[in-house]
């Protein structure tokens, strides 16, 4: 296991992830106890069994084993042999779990189901930060998760050496294409949310290359740059520089790791990838019980 070269930021927020964990052990017990682990093993039985990627990857989200055993019983010792952010190989021991065997196969899918999860998110965006790495953009989500995962899934991807964009509306304002189209122009849309909210961050999206030049006036912090081609990022990029060098861009829209690395020598500062967080393939995870 080797460790990440960017740190998580902030840790896992505990109380929204005890809010998925409830809810996946609410599901497994909805019909009434775990009927295969009564029938088949004694209620004194102890088991022993090892956190184990199946795959090559990067892990997110390790707390969760924990909290979910103790969730059902305080009986259960977890042991972290890992840390978030680390990239592991097939037949690592990530933690070590001791305790009631009923318990703990009683909470293993739940549990497992958010760690393969998040670590999903984390290896998905290791790769785009691999792609990218020597260039000054970095890889960012979106708001585009699952209700009840954003913590989680936002977490993970800080786990693989993304940032995050905003959490919420509240938290930053973006002025996107609906806006602009209410308003009349990306410029004057950009006047009203700077005097309404002054001490929010702000971004506005532009559709093309007009667009850019009348926002960049404004001297905005961040601009959007949506479905540019790698082309008019480079134009972009060179208007950004010339005419508000203190202003960041993201590029945004179909990014794909085949053409990811082109948008980040262009010179943008960010790359959106809804992706991380809406196309999640899991990190194949398992817990093998200990003769």
């Amino acid at each position: 296991m080797t460790t990440p070269a960017q740190p998580t930021h902030s840790p896992l927020n505990k109380e929204a992830t005890l809010r998925l964990i409830r809810l996946g052990l609410a599901e497994d017990f909805a019909h009434g106890p775990d009927a295969t682990s009564e029938a088949t093993i004694n209620m004194d039985a102890v088991l022993t069994a090892q956190v184990v990627p199946r795959q090559d990857g990067t892990v997110a989200g390790l707390d969760v084993v924990g909290w979910t055993m103790r969730e059902i019983s305080p009986a259960v010792d977890v042991s972290v042999h890992a840390a978030d952010g680390d990239r592991v190989t097939a037949g690592d021991c990530l933690a070590t779990v001791s305790g009631p065997a009923r318990v703990i196969l009683s909470a293993e899918r739940t549990a497992l189901n958010l760690l393969t999860y998040a670590s999903g998110i984390a290896t998905g965006t290791s790769a785009w930060t691999e792609v990218i790495s020597g260039t000054r953009a970095r890889v960012r989500d979106s708001r585009k998760t699952l209700p009840g995962y954003r913590d989680l899934a936002k977490y993970a991807v800080r786990c693989g050496g993304g940032i995050n964009h905003r959490m919420s509306l509240g938290d930053a304002a973006l002025i996107k294409d609906n806006h602009v189209a209410s308003v009349g122009s990306a410029a004057d849309a950009y006047r009203r949310t700077a005097k309404a909210f002054p001490d929010l961050p702000l971004e506005v999206e532009v559709d093309d290359l007009d667009q850019l030049t009348e926002v960049l006036e404004m001297k905005p912090n961040l601009v959007m740059l949506d479905n540019f081609g790698v082309e008019d990022t480079r134009v972009a990029v060179a208007r950004r520089d010339a005419l508000s060098p203190a202003t960041m861009l993201e590029s945004s829209g179909g990014l794909t790791l085949d053409c990811a690395r082109a948008y980040a020598d262009t010179g943008v500062d960010f790359l959106a990838v809804g992706a991380l967080t809406h196309s999640v393939t899991i990190l194949d995870i398992g817990l093998d019980a200990l003769p």
